[in-house]
């Protein structure tokens, strides 16, 4: 078990700077010369783990302002929680001391769009891999709709928020990491390890955190 280098508060900290220096066109493009490939050549030491949507607007390095070996990274298609995603996480924090892990989701996500069609009456045909992917987002869209909606199961996407069924969706992913590894759950106990959720707005480039588990003080935006 490798140990943390810095808190997860530390972490966060210098996380959402780099962020903040995107959002203000004062990027500082670290650790992207030469001499910080050969350091890497032989070790790895990231304090951030980040897990999230595979959208292409989404360039983590970039809109944190990060460089080589900053961030270890899984993303997949919704920010969905699979086998090798928590695999790739628990790496992360088990063999490479990272004390963050980030869960980025962002607005107007296609897979999010993509599940709400799939939970409406008369859903679009899509292959059995992106419906098997589509699923566990799903009942992010039946609890949004089902608050206020008694008639019937089947959600419409002209009445439904889907940025709100995506930060649903993003605790849900939070919460799934801890349900289904031992090895995170145990170091957020430990108090070596914080998980943040963002969602990221696409036209302001911030990273807004709405849900945060572990040693950590940040202000959270409301989930509804």
């Amino acid at each position: 078990m490798s140990t943390p280098r810095v808190t997860p508060q530390q972490a966060w900290d210098a996380f959402i700077a780099g962020n903040e220096r995107f959002i203000s066109g004062v990027s500082k493009h670290p650790n992207q010369d030469v001499e910080r490939r050969s350091e890497l050549v032989n070790a790895q030491s990231p304090d951030v783990a980040l897990f999230g949507c595979s959208d292409s607007r989404l360039a983590a390095e970039i809109i944190f302002d990060c460089g080589l070996g900053d961030l270890f990274i899984a993303r997949n298609m919704g920010h969905v929680v699979a086998e090798s995603i928590t695999a790739s996480m628990e790496y992360a924090v088990s063999a490479l001391g990272a004390s963050l892990i980030v869960v980025l989701a962002h607005d107007s996500c296609g897979a999010v769009a993509a599940a709400i069609d799939q939970s409406s009456r008369t859903p679009s045909p899509v292959t059995d891999s992106v419906r098997n992917t589509l699923a566990p987002i799903q009942p992010s869209v039946q609890q949004f709709w089902l608050r206020d909606r008694h008639d019937t199961p089947y959600a419409d996407a002209s009445e439904v928020d889907a940025n709100a069924i995506g930060r649903i969706h993003l605790a849900a992913t939070v919460n799934e990491l801890l349900r289904t590894s031992r090895t995170i759950s145990d170091a957020v106990d430990r108090g070596e390890l914080g998980i943040v959720g963002c969602q990221y707005r696409l036209t302001e480039g911030r990273a807004v955190p709405y849900t945060a588990v572990g040693p950590l003080a940040l202000e959270l935006a409301p989930l509804s």
